[in-house]
Order: C-alpha cells, then structure tokens, then sequence
C-alpha cells in the first residue's frame, strides 16, 4: 500500500470571533507589515479597512492590494509583488475567496524564491517556503485558505496554470461565518457548489483514503442540508456556520486526495471566458460523473445517501444515476444554470478545451481517464 501524505496549515481557526483571535495570533507571530490581498468590493464593504486598523491597534502596519481579478492573472501576481517588496513587507494576509488566496499565494511564493510565477507552474516546484501567509476566509467554497493548490490564469495563453505545491499552503486559516453573512445569493450558490465538487471528486478520487473520505462524506451531507438555506437567507448564521465548516472539510479532502476531471474541465472554462469558476464546476459536476459511474458506481451511491437519497435496494448503477439526479436537483434549487451555452460557451472550443484539459489533468486522480473525444462528449453533454 502507498503512503499517505495530509497537508492543511497548522493553525485553523473557525467559527464566531476566528478573526478577532486571529488578528491576536498574528501580533503574538512577531510579524510588523503585512502585505493585504484582496479584491475591490471587499474593500468597499470595508473589510479591508477593518483589517487594517484592527492590526495597527497591534502595531502592525498593512499595505492593501486590491487588484485582484475573479480569475486572478499572472499581471495580479506582479502588481501585488511590486507593492510587496516596495513596502517590504514580512508577511503576507489574503481575504476574501478563492481569487485572493491564490493570487496572495502565487506573490508570497515568488516573493520568497524569486523568478516568475510561471515557473511553479506543476507539483512542488519551488525550492523553499513561501512568505508566511494568513488566509482570512470571505466565502463558503474554494477551501483555498488552506490548500496547496494555487490557479493563476497566464494572461499571454489565456490557460488556468495549476501550482500544487506543498510551500504555498498557509500558515494559518480563519473561516469567521460572519465575514460571509453579506456574500450575495448567486456566489453563495456558487462557491457552495464548488465545495460539493471538491467533496465528490475526492471521494471517487483514486487517491482516497480513510481520512479523505470521512471529511468529504461530511461535507457533502453539511452541503446538502445548509447551502439551499444559506441561499434562501444570508443571515442564516447556522446555515452560514455549517457551509463554513463543510466547505473547510471539502478543502481537507481534495487537498490530499486531490480533483478530477470537473476541475481539469472547468478551469479551462474559467482561463478561456473568464467565468465564475464555481458555476463551471456545477454545471459540468454531474455530467463528469455520469461519465465516472462506469468504474465508481458503488462510491456514488455512498454520495448519494449523504445527499439524502434513500439508496437502501439499489443497485450501484441505480445508486449512481441517483446521486446524479441529486447533484442536478440541487444545483437548480440554488440557481445554477443548466448548461454551458447559458455561459455563451462555444461548442466550437470544445476540441482545444478537451486538449488543454487533458494537459491540466496530469497529476489529478480521476477514477477513470478519458480519452480526448470522451472529454469532447463530456463538454457537449453539459452544453
């Protein structure tokens, strides 16, 4: 049997009050002048501000970057880096979602091994630690605060480059549900399926083992009973609490079990239209296991009891196809479109997709690797 290897930062702070003890472990670190990465509307909610002038009441001086993208760009990387080392700050803080932690992880790894974030394109490229970097926690989803992995778009091939590296992960994670009460409905709906794609792709992953599966499994039944409700009503803060811990489980599932196809695809998606990654992830998550059922029937049904189906006398085919119309019901109770051509996507792309796909997927621990047309069909199914 292989070895097992589980990466997640070694401080995780969750619940009501994280970022307040938070902003005291960051002042007990000896740290003095933090680099913030976040993007413009964080900003003007004021969070940013708040951030900042909570760390100066700990004589901690911060520099904001705001320039950070949906789909964060090799250009996001440089403008952060410049402000980084011209302020010369000791750490790095990312807050928000997905796009502010892995542009702040992709300046924070090149801050500390220089050269050009393209070259850390790949698994464990870098040679040594990044910046330090905390990772304060807007949305529901990604689980990118406490990952190895880092997407940054090359601006130049309009390609999602995937950094998986054990030196970007964090040093210290903060999920505080109430930094997530004023999330809109569309990118709570988004960021929640996301998480229920990080969940299902690690638990049909080859590379799952006990640990992976016990925090998926969990996820995906936290996901199935709270992301509807947080949807419905942002200010429900147990809903909120609950997708908080579920997408934090999600992380730690695909974090050490790796992705799948979904992703592989839907980065290619994100990279070539600039669209919302999480709404990629949702609309192609069914059709990629529909595709996945042939070899991972049995672990679908288990998917589809924690989503709440009754799979007791079914066959694995019928477990599956259940766990399928589970995921589509789902994503269309929180409002995700049905397919891909309501994202103006072009069936036209979808050779050059497949290809770039396949490129991305290397590494990643679908159940079942499919060939280039299979992809093909995979794009024109959910189309």
């Amino acid at each position: 049997m292989s070895t097992a290897t589980f990466f997640m930062p070694s401080v995780n702070l969750i619940g009501d009050g994280a970022l307040e003890q938070a902003v005291n472990q960051v002042s007990e670190s000896g740290f003095r002048h933090a680099l913030i990465v976040t993007d413009k509307p964080l900003v003007e909610l004021g969070y940013a501000g708040q951030l900042q002038q909570a760390l100066a009441a700990k004589d901690i001086q911060a520099s904001i970057f705001d320039g950070v993208q949906a789909n964060p760009t090799t250009g996001n990387v440089e403008a952060g880096l410049a402000i980084l080392q011209q302020k010369q700050c000791d750490f790095v803080i990312s807050l928000g979602g997905g796009s502010p932690h892995d542009c702040a992880k992709a300046i924070a790894l090149v801050a500390s091994n220089g050269g050009d974030i393209r070259d850390y394109e790949g698994v464990d490229k870098s040679a040594k630690p990044q910046l330090p970097l905390v990772a304060i926690n807007t949305t529901a989803g990604t689980a990118s605060e406490i990952t190895r992995f880092c997407i940054i778009t090359d601006e130049n091939t309009h390609i999602k480059m995937a950094i998986v590296d054990k030196h970007v992960t964090p040093v210290l994670s903060v999920n505080d549900p109430f930094l997530m009460k004023n999330m809109p409905a569309s990118l709570t709906a988004a960021t929640g399926m996301d998480a229920l794609t990080h969940a299902v792709e690690a638990y049909v992953s080859t590379a799952a083992n006990p640990i992976t599966d016990a925090c998926a499994i969990k996820a995906i039944t936290l996901i199935s009973q709270n992301l509807a409700k947080a949807v419905a009503n942002g200010a429900d803060m147990e809903a909120r609490n609950n997708m908080a811990y579920a997408q934090l489980l999600a992380g730690m599932a695909f974090n050490n079990a790796s992705l799948g196809y979904v992703h592989a695809m839907a980065h290619q998606l994100g990279g070539f239209y600039d669209l919302p990654h999480g709404v990629c992830n949702a609309v192609l998550l069914p059709h990629v296991q529909r595709f996945n059922s042939r070899v991972a029937a049995a672990r679908l049904t288990e998917v589809a009891a924690a989503l709440g189906e009754e799979v007791q006398g079914l066959s694995p085919a019928q477990g599956a196809d259940s766990c399928i119309v589970a995921i589509e019901r789902l994503a269309r109770e929180v409002g995700i479109p049905a397919g891909l051509s309501e994202l103006k996507v072009k069936e036209s792309d979808f050779a050059e997709l497949a290809s770039n796909a396949m490129k991305d997927a290397c590494g990643l621990t679908n159940p079942v690797q499919p060939t280039h047309d299979e992809v093909v069909g995979i794009f024109k199914a959910a189309f």
